[in-house]
């Protein structure tokens, strides 16, 4: 598959949650795919494959970072999932079918195996608090962890942006159609 053709500024295309306000936060938890989808895909496709999961507009939880070799949250870390959450049970709300992969990711330090462990933890623990703090339906919620695959920062060494999650609406993935 080939990369999406991005015609939407990338602030909008990767939003960044500590600068978002409520609506653009919502407005991307519904946004449309960038690029034109083939059909319906299996979850698995859209786990495994970046420049399908890359359709559709992610949001960066910027304020939520993790200690080198952590899954756990912060109290303060989990009360600023609270816009976040409030976006996705709005898209819920709206459409009770909607779906949203959570992303766990980790910086480079450390074995590929661990990280990847580390990232699937990273990942759960968000969508746990979702689910427990703000009564996000888990039924809506997937994860994933990617490891140290996908660096938002790139470097090798140890790097607190990198130890990060990302949310993004897979619907659309899912049924092979917009809404």
């Amino acid at each position: 598959l080939a990369p999406p053709v991005i015609r939407i500024p990338r602030d909008r295309y990767i939003v960044d949650d500590d600068r978002a306000s409520a609506v653009l936060l919502y407005e991307t938890l519904i946004a449309e795919p960038v690029d034109r989808i083939e059909r319906a895909y299996s979850l698995d496709e859209i786990r495994y494959t970046a420049p399908l999961r890359d359709r559709m507009p992610r949001i960066d939880l910027n304020t939520v970072t993790f200690d080198t070799g952590s899954w756990e949250l912060t109290p303060g870390q989990v009360e600023k999932l609270a816009a976040i959450a409030e976006g996705l049970n709005r898209a819920i709300e709206r459409n009770p079918r909607e779906v949203f992969l959570i992303e766990g990711h980790t910086d480079a330090v450390g074995p590929d195996d661990d990280n990847l462990s580390l990232s699937d933890r990273r990942a759960e623990s968000v969508a746990i608090a979702l689910t427990q703090q703000f009564d996000v339906p888990p039924e809506n919620l997937t994860t994933q962890g990617y490891g140290e695959q996908y660096l938002k920062v790139p470097t090798d060494g140890p790097e607190r942006a990198n130890r990060r999650v990302t949310v993004r609406r897979i619907t659309p993935l899912l049924t092979g159609q917009a809404r």
